[in-house]
């Protein structure tokens, strides 16, 4: 019934990364793009609509530098995503061509995604180029991106671009089958997971980091970047990159690679931006009461009575991230007050605000409608 609803899914994001796209630190693998050109192009004579992520911006770059090791300042890797990000367009551009496709070239950063504005704009771009009948190509814009405001990999890009377009399928290809019950290249017995909850306890044991040199993200990211996806009722599939025709047997149907299965609520596109930042400003740490309450009631407003200190220092509007005593997050949310403002509210009932303050302020530290509870 799961690998049905791939089968029936109309709106696909697809992820490849740079183990695939590259050919073994050779540049980009042209052969390889090409098919995977044809194959999008077969899913679009079925009606699907598809948003494509690809790395391999730095590993072009290298090859067109004469680069034998990935840079290790951050000015070099954006001056090798700068070259190579001319080469993988091109290449993809070429690819779909072949089929009269028309590709379209989509650089996001984080700011992108913090800002709600430009959210609701890339949200926009993205579905009016789907509409024009072309197939937009998403990368980090790595030229500008710093270690501090990145999006990290291109899993999480891959998922945050399935939540901005609402899409029902996030197909992940990677260089391995799917998801291993432990990391085949140490355990040769391993069983490869058909299908699991996202909820399974047993997943994080299962997950491994990124051995490769080129890229930046394993299986772990793969899985954080599922469960992102899950937020807008997404399903993810992992699957062998280099399997032949393996995106148009995932659409079949067949049992190939891992399907990972969304077992949470859909959040709302508002709280899919909230949850969707990466990069807080600061941290509000809450009494026992008011995390219990916040799990319990998924998502009562969080008041100042129940913050017991505020780290970090944040404006009004910002993402500030709600601990419980033991240091663990209970909820995201946007504040309303700034971190100056909210040291000098803490632990305040309602109507000790005015007083602290000496003007009107917000009866809730964070809203329930600014909020998601984790």
């Amino acid at each position: 019934m799961n690998r049905q609803r791939v089968q029936d899914a109309r709106r696909w994001v697809i992820k490849i990364g740079s183990s695939l796209v590259t050919a073994s630190g050779r540049g980009l693998d042209h052969e390889a793009i090409r098919q995977w050109c044809a194959q999008i192009a077969a899913l679009r004579t079925q009606g699907r609509q598809v948003v494509l992520v690809s790395s391999g911006a730095v590993a072009e770059g290298m090859s067109r530098l004469g680069l034998a090791r990935r840079p290790a300042t951050l000015p070099g890797l954006q001056a090798a995503a700068a070259v190579g990000q001319m080469g993988l367009v091109r290449a993809w551009e070429l690819g779909f061509e072949a089929h009269g496709l028309r590709a379209a070239q989509v650089l996001l950063t984080h700011e992108d995604v913090a800002d709600r504005g430009r959210y609701l704009n890339a949200r926009a771009t993205l579905k009016a180029i789907i509409d024009f009948g072309a197939v937009p190509v998403v990368n980090e814009n790595d030229t500008v991106s710093t270690d501090e405001i990145r999006l990290g990999d291109n899993d999480t890009l891959g998922a945050l671009t399935a939540n901005l377009i609402e899409a029902e399928v996030l197909v992940i290809l990677t260089d391995q089958d799917g998801l291993f019950e432990a990391d085949p290249r140490l355990h040769p017995d391993a069983r490869l997971v058909s299908e699991i909850e996202l909820s399974a306890p047993q997943l994080t044991s299962m997950a491994g980091d990124s051995k490769g040199e080129l890229g930046r993200g394993g299986m772990r990211t793969k899985l954080s970047a599922a469960r992102i996806a899950a937020r807008s009722g997404a399903l993810t599939a992992i699957a062998h990159g280099r399997s032949p025709q393996i995106l148009e047997r995932l659409a079949a149907g067949e049992l190939i690679g891992s399907l990972l299965l969304p077992d949470i609520g859909v959040m709302g596109a508002r709280k899919r931006w909230i949850a969707g930042q990466l990069q807080a400003r600061g941290r509000l740490r809450l009494d026992a009461g008011a995390a219990a309450v916040m799990r319990q009631n998924n998502g009562r407003s969080l008041l100042p009575v129940g913050v017991r200190a505020v780290e970090g220092e944040f404006e009004r509007g910002d993402l500030v991230i709600c601990l419980d005593p033991e240091g663990r997050e209970v909820a995201r949310g946007l504040s309303n007050y700034a971190a100056t403002e909210a040291r000098r509210i803490l632990g305040a009932g309602r109507g000790e605000i005015l007083q602290r303050l000496g003007y009107p302020g917000a009866e809730e530290m964070i809203h329930r409608d600014n909020m998601t509870v984790v």
